[in-house]
């Protein structure tokens, strides 16, 4: 295992062997100019900006082309954060050696299985898979090997993982990312966003390897190959639907007292069942200090209501009796229907660990320097080295009979990987079993 630092610029030969366009110089040109010349903006696709692939007849077009191209396959999805309430794919941007770019529009064709079954068997090359996997597996995209650019960044130590910052990094060139926050649901999209999104998957499978090579200096390609495969297993789930999600409206710790967290609630659903009858993200109906600021004040009538922060605007006040018709309910409640305090899963808070049980705070605060020290040595993030969560439920709770085998299982049964396991395992153990001071 090396102690050296990982690599912060590299030059990568294309797999595709295309001739570049002038503003797409191949890697190694770029990062031979640098340092003196700097990065190298990256502004258009090698192969030029391609439409959207629309129509069933295009689309066969992209799986012959795909089922004829060779290596591994970029993907990317655009989903519309922030203005939509599902979070679909509005946009599928793929690119191979031998297949070029193509960007595939998942409305009019919401079954790309075809597509899936002449790339399935090959890996698939993503940044940040698990923001993508669940959308690409609605339309029928689902990986059976993958490789993080992220993950796998993090995993090498470098402290800025994100797409722009190491393709700048590894490869010389910079990506503008203005557009990863637009409404990728509005149609028609415009040149300058799917030139953006093709440019998402111009530099992956360069950057992979550019971080696989990196892993494999550092001793690390088999911890990338274990969780690589637990994102295959687990990253299309959808996430756990929250018993009481309505807790987590921003701003909520102001609101005192049950029947005005019952005003909380009945807003946040009456909300929410607008927001999902027109696909639109919720706080675009009615922001949550809207909710808070409504929920402490509870306006019995419409004047007081449109005087509150948050409902001024022609869409809120078009909604204005619902707005009041969910107060009342809550208004109308009985006692025994106001929310109670919930029954918290799992260990409490940390900083109530030392007042509720200051053994087991002495434990997890050996478990946590197990952790940061063992994460510092390999130069990786603590929360990639194991989950934060699995830690403290360990620490609150320990095995009977503390050993290494039953803590090694204790770990498992929260997600742990061997990898894991091997580098903490016996540390974790003594932190466990040594006496508080």
């Amino acid at each position: 295992m090396t102690d050296e630092p990982p690599l912060r610029r590299r030059a990568v030969d294309s797999r595709d062997g295309a001739v570049p366009s002038p503003a797409a110089p191949e890697p190694a040109d770029a990062a031979a100019d640098q340092p003196v010349g700097g990065p190298v903006p990256l502004t258009a696709p090698r192969d030029g900006t391609p439409q959207p692939v629309a129509t069933p007849r295009e689309l066969d077009e992209v799986v012959a082309r795909f089922a004829a191209g060779g290596g591994p396959v970029a993907l990317d999805a655009e989903r519309a954060s922030g203005y939509r309430y599902s979070q679909r794919a509005y946009l599928v941007q793929l690119r191979r050696a031998g297949a070029g770019t193509a960007l595939i529009d998942p409305l009019p064709l919401p079954d790309l299985s075809t597509l899936d079954a002449v790339i399935g068997e090959a890996e698939w090359v993503l940044h940040a898979a698990s923001q993508d996997l669940a959308c690409l597996a609605e339309v029928g995209l689902r990986p059976r090997r993958l490789f993080d650019t992220e993950l796998a960044a993090r995993l090498a130590g470098f402290e800025r993982v994100g797409l722009a910052a190491l393709t700048e990094q590894l490869l010389g060139y910079t990506l503008e990312k203005h557009h990863s926050a637009a409404d990728w649901s509005s149609r028609p999209l415009p040149e300058s966003w799917l030139t953006y999104a093709a440019l998402d998957v111009e530099m992956l499978v360069d950057l992979r390897d550019a971080l696989d090579e990196e892993l494999t200096r550092q001793g690390k390609s088999a911890w990338a190959a274990e969780e690589f495969a637990a994102l295959v297993r687990n990253g299309a789930r959808p996430p756990k639907v929250r018993a009481e999600p309505w807790r987590r409206t921003s701003g909520i710790h102001r609101v005192r007292g049950a029947r005005a967290q019952a005003r909380v609630r009945s807003l946040w659903y009456a909300r929410d069942q607008i927001a999902a009858r027109r696909d639109a993200a919720p706080g675009r109906v009615l922001p949550d200090s809207a909710i808070v600021a409504a929920a402490e004040l509870d306006p019995k009538d419409e004047k007081t209501l449109l005087t509150l922060p948050g409902f001024g605007g022609r869409s809120v006040r078009r909604l204005a009796r619902t707005w009041l018709a969910a107060l009342d309910d809550a208004r109308q409640l009985p006692e025994d229907a106001l929310p109670v305090t919930p029954t918290v899963e799992g260990p409490p808070p940390p900083h109530r660990w030392a007042e509720r049980d200051p053994v087991a705070a002495g434990r997890l605060a050996r478990c946590r320097e197990v952790v940061v020290r063992i994460s510092g040595e390999h130069r990786m993030p603590a929360e990639n080295l194991i989950a934060p969560d699995s830690i403290r439920r360990l620490a609150w709770q320990p095995p009977e009979e503390v050993t290494d085998d039953t803590v090694a299982e204790t770990l498992r049964g929260f997600g742990a990987r061997e990898w894991q396991l091997g580098l903490l395992l016996p540390d974790l153990t003594r932190a466990l079993t040594e006496p508080t001071p």
